[in-house]
């Protein structure tokens, strides 16, 4: 029985990049070997266990024949006679099948370190034809190794595994589990372009896909192109650390502009609108989580009227953050504000443009929820009462207006 240091914690050591987690691999033991050691089985599809101290993922090594489509499909073989060289054989990437041993020499089959030092994502073997989870995963390092470019040979194969129909095998919650943490990474517009290199963007994310190509007013968006558009704005959130909500608020809240007759472009009116039932059905087709579904629903319906907000009427501003059911979720309509912002400065030379509108927005939010609606219930005729708890609401908005406005 011998324990190798494996994947990612051995690429990150060698980037220089902090380790946060540490994946082992066990050849040579049983299960129960592992069992009889104190371990702690953990693995559904194949035999993983828990340190007993340090509570480490240790794997025994295995290898994977495909048995079926998508990433299921696979035939999975863990026994003592596994070797070391046979577990990094079945890995997605090189830079990922590299192991390290007790005394720090590395195992190193496939050329990773080699691809690390050139910056190359790059396929380990045909394999990685058999998974198409592993075109996600491919796209996904290239949104956090935004340094790294695609060897053409794997973009190639992986293009040939969109034609074959594998992508369209994949289940939605790993779709969406894959591009939650492409959001999150440093350049999560990397993930999409590499996805649409490739054609996968067209067959997980249509919706997307459709909007390259589609123009905008040059005054607005210098960038044109509405596509681009999107992916600077996804890079602008991950620049400012904004949460995930925000960073798939903004990669879906102009998916209306794709069904804007061409007859009208540049203009898209009411793409707000049309847009909404779009951001339903993919959030839908994927289980997207309430949380991110509820706030890009906003984004898409709301966002060109926050972007009016300095020429709004106090009862429209009002208006708005009722609708957006501001007073009873201020988190929610603060997280609103914030995608609103990375939408205005996600284009072509206007990053650093001021967004006055956030905080003016925040003062008219605060300025309604201050509003005492118990005591002014106290002095109305209770079939008044929601009334007057209205034009309470809206004096106080056109007061903190007044004073947030230019001028």
């Amino acid at each position: 029985m011998k324990t190798f240091l494996v994947g990612g914690s051995v690429r990150d050591e060698l980037l220089g990049r902090p380790v946060v987690d540490r994946d082992w691999v066990v050849v040579g033991a049983t299960p129960q070997q592992m069992l009889d050691l104190g371990y702690r089985a953990v693995g559904r599809d194949f035999p993983v266990f828990l340190h007993p101290r340090t509570h480490e993922e240790h794997a025994l090594a295995r290898t994977e024949r495909k048995s079926g489509p998508g990433y299921r499909g696979f035939v999975v073989q863990a026994s003592p006679e596994v070797t070391l060289e046979e577990d990094l054989a079945r890995r997605d990437l090189t830079i990922n099948a590299i192991a390290r041993d007790g005394d720090g020499t590395l195992i190193d089959p496939h050329g990773g370190v080699r691809d690390i030092e050139a910056r190359v994502l790059r396929h380990v073997s045909e394999a990685f034809t058999e998974d198409p989870v592993r075109i996600l995963r491919l796209a996904r390092f290239a949104a956090r190794f935004a340094e790294f470019g695609v060897a053409p040979e794997t973009l190639a194969l992986a293009r040939r595994m969109v034609e074959a129909g594998e992508v369209d095998a994949l289940v939605a919650e790993r779709v969406w589990q894959e591009v939650a943490k492409g959001l999150c990474e440093g350049v999560p517009s990397r993930m999409f372009t590499v996805l649409r290199e490739c054609g996968a963007l067209a067959r997980v994310l249509p919706e997307v896909d459709a909007l390259f190509g589609v123009p905008q007013p040059p005054a607005h968006h210098p960038e044109v192109d509405a596509g681009v558009h999107v992916m600077m704005a996804i890079d602008l959130a991950a620049r400012e650390a904004a949460p995930l909500p925000v960073r798939f608020a903004l990669l879906v809240h102009d998916l209306g502009k794709a069904t804007t007759p061409q007859s009208e472009w540049p203009r898209h009116i009411a793409h707000e609108q049309r847009g909404v039932p779009l951001v339903d059905a993919l959030c839908q087709r994927l289980r997207v989580p309430a949380e991110c579904h509820d706030l890009a629903r906003l984004a898409s319906r709301f966002h060109a009227d926050i972007h009016r907000a300095l020429e709004l009427r106090p009862a429209t501003v009002l208006k708005v953050v009722e609708a957006t059911d501001g007073l009873r979720r201020p988190e929610r309509f603060r997280l609103l504000l914030q995608a609103c912002e990375y939408d205005a400065r996600g284009r072509l030379g206007l990053e650093s443009r001021p967004y006055p509108q956030r905080p003016l927005m925040e003062a008219a939010l605060e300025a309604a929820r201050a509003v005492d609606a118990g005591a002014v219930a106290r002095t109305v005729a209770r079939d008044r009462i929601a009334e007057a708890v209205r034009q309470e609401r809206l004096q106080a908005v056109t007061t903190a207006l007044a004073a947030h406005r230019p001028g």
